[in-house]
C-alpha cells in the first residue's frame, strides 16, 4: 500500500491569526476566518498579494492601494472564490479601486504583528477580498501563521514511515516554502495560491501515483479536495466554527495534527485496492 498525504497550510499545519478591515465601514475585524467570509457571498474573490509586509508598512498610508500595486508592479494570486470570473476582470478591478488605501492594509499588518510578535517561526500573508458585484475591494486582509505544536514531529514521523507529504494552500508560495523548509517538506511538493479546484486536482493527480491519497484540511476551501481524496481528515485544532458539509465530507475528525498518524498507520496495514 502506497500512501501520500496532502496538507492544507493555515489552520491545519499552522496556527493562524487573521484580520480583515471592512473598507466601507472602516472597521477592523480581528480573528476573522477569511475563507468563510469569502464564501459567504457568491460575488467575493479572495486574493493574495506577493509583497513583503515591511515594504507595505513603509509606504505612505494615504496612497491608494491600487496605485501602490500598480506603481510597484505587484501582481496577485487568486486564493479562493465561488465566483466564476477571470484574472483580467479581477485585475481591472484591483488596479482601479478608488476606496482602499495602503493604510487600511497597514492597520491589518500591525494587528497581526501585535498578536504574533512572540512567535519565532512566522509566515505573514496580505491580500484583499474583492466584491465583483460592487466593483471594489471590500476587505483588506492579513494573516499570520506559525506551526502547531507537533506539526514538525508529525511530518518527520510520516517520512520515517515512507509516506510523502505535500502542501496545497491558498497562501503564496514563497511563504509556504519557508515553512516547508522548517517542517521538512521538500519544496517541489509545495503548491501555493491553490484554489479549491486546484487542491482537488492535485489530489486527483496524486491518485494516479499512489494507492491512497489523504487530504488533511480544516476549512471550506478544502471541501472539493475532501471529496476527491480517498480519505478526508478534518482537523479542528484551529478554533472556530465550520460548516456542516465539512464534517459530512470527512472520514475522520481529529483535534490535533498528530492524531493523523494512527489513522495513516492503519491505512498502511491494509492491502491495496485493485485498480480497474
Amino acid at each position: 500500500m502506497t500512501v501520500a498525504v496532502v496538507f492544507d497550510s493555515a489552520g491545519t499545519l499552522l496556527s493562524t491569526y487573521r484580520v480583515a478591515k471592512d473598507v466601507a465601514r472602516q472597521v477592523l475585524m480581528p480573528g476573522i476566518e477569511t475563507t468563510t467570509l469569502t464564501f459567504s457571498s457568491p460575488d467575493r474573490v479572495l486574493i493574495v498579494i506577493p509583497v513583503h509586509s515591511k515594504h507595505i508598512i513603509t509606504a505612505p498610508p494615504e496612497t491608494l492601494l491600487s496605485a501602490y500595486l500598480s506603481d510597484n508592479n505587484v501582481g496577485f494570486g487568486i486564493s479562493c472564490t465561488r465566483k466564476i470570473t477571470t484574472a483580467e476582470e479581477i485585475g481591472n478591478m484591483l488596479y482601479t479601486d478608488k476606496k482602499t488605501r495602503v493604510g487600511d492594509l497597514q492597520e491589518c499588518i500591525r494587528d497581526v504583528w501585535r498578536v504574533c510578535k512572540d512567535e519565532s517561526t512566522l509566515t505573514l500573508n496580505s491580500g484583499a477580498i474583492l466584491n465583483m458585484a460592487k466593483k471594489s475591494i471590500e476587505f483588506a486582509i492579513t494573516a499570520g501563521g506559525w506551526p502547531f505544536d507537533g506539526a514538525k514531529e508529525t511530518i518527520t514521523a510520516l517520512h520515517k514511515m515512507g509516506v510523502p507529504t505535500y502542501i496545497a494552500s491558498g497562501d503564496r508560495s514563497t511563504k509556504l516554502e519557508i515553512m516547508a523548509d522548517h517542517l521538512g517538506i521538500p519544496r517541489d511538493r509545495v503548491y501555493g495560491v491553490a484554489t479549491p479546484s486546484v487542491k482537488a486536482q492535485i489530489v486527483e493527480d496524486l491518485k494516479t501515483e499512489f494507492d491512497r491519497v489523504i487530504m488533511v484540511g480544516d476549512g471550506i476551501n478544502d471541501l472539493c479536495a475532501f471529496k476527491k481524496a480517498d480519505t478526508a481528515i478534518l482537523t479542528v485544532q484551529q478554533a472556530g466554527e465550520r460548516p456542516e458539509q465539512l464534517f459530512q465530507a470527512a472520514d475522520f475528525v481529529v483535534s490535533q495534527i498528530g492524531d493523523v498518524l494512527p489513522i495513516i498507520r492503519d491505512l498502511l496495514d491494509q492491502p491495496p485496492a485493485s485498480r480497474s
